[in-house]
């Protein structure tokens, strides 16, 4: 069971630090039209990219399904 609770506060934090990424690259986007991601791994379509923002849109899923409100 604590190792169980273990992995699930890992997963809450990796959840949580892309979220704050992805937040960050929006943020860049809508003030300053520039997406860091896509300028980091050489595009918006590029594989790379396409990654990242998936993997930022399940930790927003992530952190829905753990949220206690």
């Amino acid at each position: 069971m604590l190792r169980r609770r273990h992995s699930m506060k890992s997963l809450h934090i990796v959840a949580l630090i892309l979220t704050i990424i992805g937040a960050l690259n929006w943020g860049l986007v809508g003030f300053f039209e520039y997406d860091l991601v896509a300028a980091i791994f050489g595009g918006p379509m590029e594989p790379l990219s396409r990654i990242v923002y998936a993997l930022v849109g399940l930790a927003g899923l992530v952190l829905i399904g753990t949220s206690s409100a």
